[in-house]
């Protein structure tokens, strides 16, 4: 590690006492202390801490740079701490690390959880929608919040929302003389918690989760009819094939549809609208799944609003594809990525019998129909045919 000047330092609700030799040597060498009010004070560095400007700012530390200096933060500093922020400003030779034991890991001793198999989220600043991709019967889950009145108001949103009958655990100040740990019913919880150094854990009971196959019934959407319906939409999302981490333009994305279940799947979407009302539904959509943090909306028309977006791994088309639009698509396509596209009119199918033709891929025609009252009896109603082109660039 050569020979740092900043020291990132972990340390717990038992102050001095939990941290290592290594991390009380880092604190005494120190010239500059930096953290919150409260890990100063228990680090007991007296007039040497400094506390974190509101909102945080790496650059702060940085200032220091050449001079001994240590960062406390809560627990693990790379698990929601600052330890990653502060990292990817400064060569590796610059900076050590000594964590603590993370709360994460601290709630799972606690309640004889295997931490591996439990989802930890934080959710001191984040929308507590973040919960709903991963509520399934039986999940297990360790949310670290805001304070005690966002516990309270965490079970209250768990309630409404059909998983009332979860067993919900506080975690007061884990790791410390004052911590306490009580277990609840969600939907009877009376009133707020007391106290700031709050964590949540969860077994939820009693709702249903998101399906994880694709094609999710088009009633957990707001839509004003324009969306991708069910079974189509499965077809487009074999044919996308998801990936963690990848990257998807959805071009004319209506009600979002394409983009929460490619997020859903671990990835990030661009959704392109050009109308506002059904930008509406695609924020509502986002927020609702829990995934307004990996999907992005841009208002505007294609390709004009695609010139300055990242480069994608796949693209979905809806409708409205000519070629003008293809050809901006394409050109922004690295090797291997996807393209996807529907049409249910004449004139856009024989383009892609063109693209087809030019770029190969796949080219399918899908006829659907359902069952519908005639009269006593039943008979299929056919929608409109969809046709498909598929493309690897």
């Amino acid at each position: 590690m050569g020979n740092p000047w900043l020291t990132i330092i972990g340390i717990g609700e038992d102050g001095l006492a939990g941290l290592s030799d290594a991390s009380r040597k880092a604190l005494a060498n120190a010239e500059t202390v930096f953290g919150g009010e409260r890990h100063l004070a228990l680090a007991d560095v007296g007039d040497r801490g400094r506390a974190w400007p509101m909102p945080f700012d790496a650059d702060i530390v940085l200032s220091c740079r050449g001079r001994p200096t240590a960062v406390l933060a809560s627990g693990d500093p790379f698990w929601h701490g600052a330890g990653a922020g502060l990292a990817e400003k400064l060569a590796a030779g610059e900076w050590i690390a000594y964590s603590a034991p993370s709360t994460f890991s601290l709630a799972a001793a606690r309640l004889g959880w295997r931490l591996e198999s439990v989802v930890c989220l934080g959710l001191h600043a984040a929308p507590f929608e973040r919960l709903a991709p991963h509520l399934a019967p039986g999940a297990r889950i360790i949310c670290l919040v805001r304070d005690g009145k966002a516990a309270g108001d965490l079970a209250r949103w768990l309630s409404g929302r059909g998983w009332g009958a979860s067993a919900f655990w506080s975690l007061v100040a884990l790791g410390g003389p004052r911590e306490s740990i009580a277990e609840h019913r969600a939907d009877r919880l009376v009133g707020d918690l007391a106290g700031n150094l709050v964590a949540v854990a969860i077994e939820a009971r009693g709702g249903q989760g998101i399906p994880r196959s694709s094609g999710l019934s088009d009633d957990l959407f707001v839509h004003d009819g324009q969306i991708t319906k069910r079974p189509v939409r499965a077809l487009a999302l074999s044919a996308l094939a998801p990936r963690s981490g990848e990257r998807l333009w959805d071009i004319g994305a209506g009600s979002g549809s394409i983009s929460v279940e490619w997020a859903l799947c671990g990835g990030t979407a661009i959704a392109v609208e050009v109308r506002e009302d059904r930008v509406a539904n695609l924020r509502s959509n986002a927020a609702t799944f829990g995934l307004a943090h990996r999907i992005t909306v841009v208002t505007g028309r294609a390709p004009e609003a695609l010139a300055t977006l990242d480069v994608p791994d796949a693209v979905f088309v809806g409708g409205g594809l000519d070629r003008a639009m293809v050809d901006a698509i394409w050109a922004r396509l690295a090797p291997g990525a996807r393209l996807v596209a529907h049409s249910v009119t004449l004139e856009t199918e024989a383009l892609f019998g063109e693209l087809h033709q030019q770029h190969g891929g796949e080219l399918m025609r899908v006829e659907i129909a359902h069952a519908a009252p005639l009269g006593r009896y039943r008979s299929w109603e056919a929608v409109r045919p969809v046709v498909q082109w598929s493309a690897v660039r």
